[in-house]
């Protein structure tokens, strides 16, 4: 199905062929048609298949039958994001889908001053994104009100959801028009999505794009077990025997990340970091050397799991695999977009099996494994048995019981032997 079908407004399709759009995704065809009539939607699909512009032309278009005049600090449509990045983002597509349209777009979110925001809503905007919390500051200090807001998006909901943002989302909404028409954008589905839009959505329409918390096809998965102390050892390796360029690697904490950023620097491999003790400025010199190919390496936590959209991006590395399952599946959703084929390597250290058997079971297969010879990582039975024959060559009778009663049972519990009877000298 071609955009060209939807009989949009002409500077609104102008718009879409310079940006390229000719044939709509999935998630494009199913959505973009009912949303424009007006329908509220809860749209389940996975990251990279053009949601972004399954939600914004419709409301473009919307804005357009009903045309209003832009009002200071009144905003008409509202996308709430649950990070910066994301917010930016979105805010750069919908912007040149609007390039020749009188309609204006701005986005909120933290780490930079809110002087420059506040401006911009005193201007007057017709769409507005936002993450929850930068919006709430700009409301509690009189820079904008939703009252006006007839058209609401949560976009990646599921991630709001994990990141705590629920009293936030809610809160917004209650001070939005009564009769807004809402969509509900997520990556994954659970139990707290789908009570999240039974509370905001109102007779809405289910669509779902693909199977529910599942990977793209298009990206090959694979496995490397290895000592945790040993992962960037293999990092390196693998970075230039398979001529890896432009690696997105997620580590699970912002202490792992600087770790990694420090190894890779004394290897002089170009590398940078993206998490959150970063200013706003920072991560976006990061993100933008990374897409220029300025670096080789982006090292990024969570923050970044969401919303970074680089073009060709054929490797992604978990460093460390996340604690949550689905964050699996946002991570390496930013390899392997739009039908593109893409890589997810993850290092697995023995510690980290668990959370590897819960990400095949969210995604209903095995993951491929690779040993590398020298980097082969020993089972916990080999462990013990290795433990035991050390014991048993190298101390006594009493310290290799007490060692096999700990493995067995993991209670300390052995019987000292008699001493023997000392010789008297004495003839019977």
């Amino acid at each position: 199905m071609q955009f060209s079908s939807l009989d949009l407004a002409a500077d609104l399709q102008r718009a879409l062929v310079e940006c390229g759009y000719s044939d709509m995704t999935p998630v494009q065809a199913q959505a973009i048609v009912p949303a424009r009539r007006g329908k509220d939607l809860q749209v389940t699909a996975q990251t990279g298949t053009g949601k972004t512009a399954a939600f914004a032309i419709p409301l473009l278009q919307r804005m357009l039958d009903t045309p209003k005049a832009t009002v200071a600090h009144r905003p008409r449509a509202l996308i709430l994001t649950p990070t910066r990045e994301l917010a930016e983002q979105i805010a750069n597509a919908i912007t040149a889908y609007a390039r020749f349209l009188p309609l204006s777009v701005t986005a909120l979110y933290g780490g930079v001053k809110m002087g420059g925001q506040a401006s911009k809503l005193a201007a007057g905007v017709d769409m507005l994104i936002s993450t929850p919390g930068r919006l709430l500051e700009h409301l509690a200090l009189g820079h904008a009100t939703l009252s006006d807001v007839e058209f609401v998006v949560l976009d990646e909901a599921d991630r709001m959801l994990d990141m705590g943002f629920s009293a936030d989302v809610l809160k917004l909404l209650q001070m939005t028009a009564n009769n807004r028409q809402t969509l509900l954008f997520s990556a994954t589905t659970s139990p707290a999505v789908n009570e999240l839009s039974h509370k905001i959505l109102k007779n809405h329409q289910q669509i779902r794009v693909t199977k529910t918390n599942s990977a793209a096809d298009t990206v090959n998965h694979v496995v490397y077990p290895v000592e945790e102390s040993r992962k960037i050892e293999l990092f390196e390796q693998l970075l230039a025997e398979q001529n890896w360029f432009q690696v997105l690697v997620f580590t699970s904490t912002k202490d792992q990340a600087d770790r990694l950023l420090a190894g890779l620097q004394q290897r002089r491999i170009e590398a940078a970091v993206c998490h959150g003790d970063k200013s706003q400025g920072a991560r976006r010199r990061a993100i933008a050397d990374f897409k220029s190919a300025k670096l080789q390496v982006l090292i990024a936590t969570e923050v970044a799991a969401r919303g970074l959209d680089i073009q060709g991006l054929d490797y992604v590395v978990n460093f460390h695999l996340p604690y949550l399952p689905e964050d699996y599946v946002h991570r390496i959703g930013r390899t392997g977009r739009a039908g593109a084929a893409g890589h997810a390597i993850s290092f697995v250290s023995r510690e980290e099996e668990q959370s590897l058997e819960r990400i095949q079971k969210l995604m209903g297969s095995s993951i491929k494994r690779i040993t590398r010879p020298g980097f082969e990582v020993s089972t916990r039975d080999s462990l013990l048995k290795s433990i035991s024959r050390k014991v048993l060559t190298g101390r006594s009778n009493k310290a290799t019981a007490t060692t096999i009663e700990l493995q067995s049972s993991g209670k300390a519990k052995t019987k000292a032997k008699p001493k023997p009877k000392a010789k008297t000298g004495r003839s019977k």
